[in-house]
């Protein structure tokens, strides 16, 4: 399997794929100089799926993809079990080769699980297509419990690889993977936890309130403008420990997961986001002001598991 050397910060393509999650629309044009704002920074690991717009978010980072030189960028997609023909006796095996298709490449650096529906089977079948071959990616699970972790790093040390990456929902009002055991799990099999919706799509940025909510024709809005109220208490505790560290209050929730010895995982569409990802996976938190952080969000009571994932335990 693949050794990765990760860059401080992965960035999301989700919202490439413009199918409704975030509301707007977003094309190419106006995605490349957030691309080329990455470059700039040194952040070249982009996360991808063929769920994100039915290939709409593959398409379009292949675009910006092409003619580079490949050792220069690190390419995450996924598995979708709900995108796979169920027909097919090697479902795996036809869309991580559509998908690589797709993008116009010959490897992929990481490949995900996306969800454990069907599982054990889809693992099983990545297992055996990559069993003893050179070019096998770092093999990760995705939006998976302790449980099924452990019974996919199971079934691929059967074939002599092993998981290498999770990657669940983890932010400080989603903390569901650390209390059940699953970071633990990580750090003790030497495997890189992903953290994504860090931010909660924006809903800890500070950008949004009461009195500006996220767009109402948005899937994010239907979760989080309800909320606001609750999102406002600990926004403003975000905004002082910024405040203290002379930075931007999204960044200190992107702080908070490095602090938890995670790797963010931030969707980007603007190119100051990008600039502001970087920044932030170097700020260092105290242990009080972590402490303090999760105190507030967990006197919340907030339940933010959204449809497509569990409450892991």
């Amino acid at each position: 399997m693949s050794e990765i050397t990760y860059p401080s910060v992965a960035l999301g393509a989700w919202a490439w794929g413009s199918d409704g999650t975030f509301g707007g629309e977003l094309g190419a044009e106006r995605l490349r100089g957030v691309f080329d704002a990455a470059r700039e920074r040194g952040l070249n690991l982009w996360d991808t799926a063929c769920a994100y717009g039915m290939g709409t978010s593959e398409h379009t980072l292949a675009g910006f993809l092409e003619g580079l030189p490949r050792e220069s960028y690190l390419v995450s997609d996924e598995f979708t079990p709900q995108c796979a023909d169920p027909n097919s006796e090697t479902p795996v095996a036809d869309l991580l080769e559509q998908q690589l298709e797709i993008m116009g490449l010959d490897r992929f650096d990481i490949y995900w699980i996306h969800n454990p529906i069907g599982a054990p089977r889809y693992v099983e079948e990545l297992a055996r297509y990559f069993e003893g071959r050179e070019d096998a990616p770092v093999i990760g699970v995705s939006n998976h419990n302790l449980a099924e972790i452990r019974q996919a790093d199971e079934i691929c040390r059967a074939h002599g690889l092993r998981v290498g990456a999770v990657q669940n929902h983890y932010s400080l009002i989603n903390r569901s993977s650390e209390d059940s055991g699953i970071l633990a799990w990580c750090h003790e099999n030497d495997a890189t936890f992903f953290s994504y919706m860090v931010l909660e799509q924006g809903a800890l940025t500070g950008k949004y309130s009461t009195a500006n909510p996220m767009p109402a024709d948005s899937a994010r809005g239907e979760t989080y403008n309800p909320i606001m109220d609750k999102l406002e208490v600990l926004n403003a505790e975000i905004a002082r420990v910024a405040e203290a560290h002379g930075v931007k209050p999204a960044q200190v929730p992107v702080a908070w997961v490095v602090a938890k010895q995670t790797l963010p995982l931030i969707g980007v569409t603007k190119p100051e986001q990008v600039s502001d990802a970087a920044e932030a996976a170097s700020i260092e938190l105290t242990a009080d002001e972590v402490a303090d952080l999760e105190r507030v969000a967990d006197s919340l009571g907030l339940d933010v598991i959204r449809f497509w994932e569990k409450v892991m335990d």
